[in-house]
């Protein structure tokens, strides 16, 4: 794989995505009448609790965390496939948190959508040609079946697939091979906005490099702008211009991509960040971290993370962190970081993987 091939000058200052203080809350408390006679109280699971971001024009905006820390809840709140409970979602400067169907169906086309499943997001009784299209007829992109064929068939050449792959069903692709085919149906409504929601997971790494090129390339042609889900930091590092790395469904850190890697401020990201192999042996400290991540239903007070910080005061045990400005587009939520606790220095110059 390539290093990262576009910098945060050629970027463009417009702001196209920006997300403030957003909250999606579920009700996972048992049924009423067995918490009337056991005396339980109501349970309420904070998966995304209160975060901000925005994503400029054509750059790529990446969500990274363990399992469980709001990622993908984040995906489906910016594609409106749950509401927010709390909080705005603009698009270019438009409230688009918590529209109705019908209030969401002018900006459905230019924001959509690739899951992380490649199979069980297409629909197995239809042929490919028939997948790609929907999308064209819904939107009423093309006047007629024959420009639909046609613009199925380009669709699926922008993809590395062949117009006569049309015909097949998605059983008999590859993994990879459905993902470029879901990638096409994204693309045939013309979008500007895509969220990417774990893409390359279910893959492995040859198809993965296969893929993220053919998304770079498809993002600089088309001028398309990404957030990008995953828990790969290999992955993370070869596409993402911006980071933000969540816990417990709060932002800890956001940081360009390249900064975050050579000099993480937040104890949480060094800890992801010393998970990646040191295959050239260099001899470089790790930060031992201990526990697991703690029930979401009731996470610990204070600063969420403090159970397996090391550098944890009582003040992080008893008042959250609020996000600070560092500087150079850094933003850290830690009392370490704000009262210079935590020691500095160069953890990783990239994932091994990609060199």
């Amino acid at each position: 794989m390539s290093e990262v091939m576009r910098t945060e000058a050629s970027l463009s200052d417009t702001t196209m995505l920006e997300v403030s203080n957003l909250k999606r809350y579920f009700d996972v408390s048992r049924p009423f009448l067995n918490r009337v006679l056991e005396g339980a109280p109501r349970q309420i699971l904070k998966a995304v609790n209160g975060i901000d971001f925005k994503i400029k024009k054509g750059e790529t905006f990446s969500l990274v965390g363990e399992s469980g820390c709001g990622k993908s809840t984040v995906a489906r709140l910016i594609v409106g496939l749950y509401a927010p409970t709390e909080g705005k979602i603009e698009f270019e400067g438009r409230n688009i948190g918590g529209l109705s169907r019908r209030e969401m169906a002018p900006l459905r086309r230019r924001l959509q959508m690739i899951f992380q499943d490649p199979y069980a997001s297409l629909n197995p009784r239809w042929r490919v040609r028939d997948i790609i299209a929907e999308p064209l007829r819904a939107f009423d992109l093309e006047s007629d079946e024959v420009g639909i064929e046609r613009r199925v068939g380009e669709l699926l050449s922008f993809v590395k697939l062949t117009p006569a792959d049309g015909e097949k069903f998605p059983h008999e692709f590859s993994g990879g091979q459905r993902q470029r085919i879901s990638i096409a149906r994204a693309l045939a409504s013309q979008p500007d906005f895509l969220v990417c929601d774990e893409p390359t997971s279910a893959l492995d790494v040859s198809v993965q490099a296969q893929i993220l090129n053919l998304m770079k390339d498809l993002q600089r042609e088309f001028e398309l702008t990404y957030l990008f889900i995953s828990h790969n930091l290999a992955v993370v590092y070869h596409i993402s211009d911006r980071v933000g790395v969540m816990y417990l469904g709060q932002l800890a850190e956001v940081a360009p991509a390249t900064t975050l890697f050579r000099d993480p401020r937040h104890p949480y990201t060094r800890m992801l960040l010393d998970t990646i192999p040191d295959l050239d042996m260099t001899g470089r400290q790790r930060m031992p971290v201990a526990g697991e991540v703690p029930n979401p239903i009731t996470p610990p007070s204070g600063c969420s993370f403090h159970p397996r910080c090391p550098f944890a005061t009582d003040r992080c045990k008893s008042e959250a962190p609020l996000p600070r400005d560092l500087g150079s587009e850094v933003f850290v939520a830690c009392h370490g970081v704000e009262e210079n606790r935590i020691p500095r220095g160069p953890v990783i110059d990239a994932p091994p993987a990609l060199r």
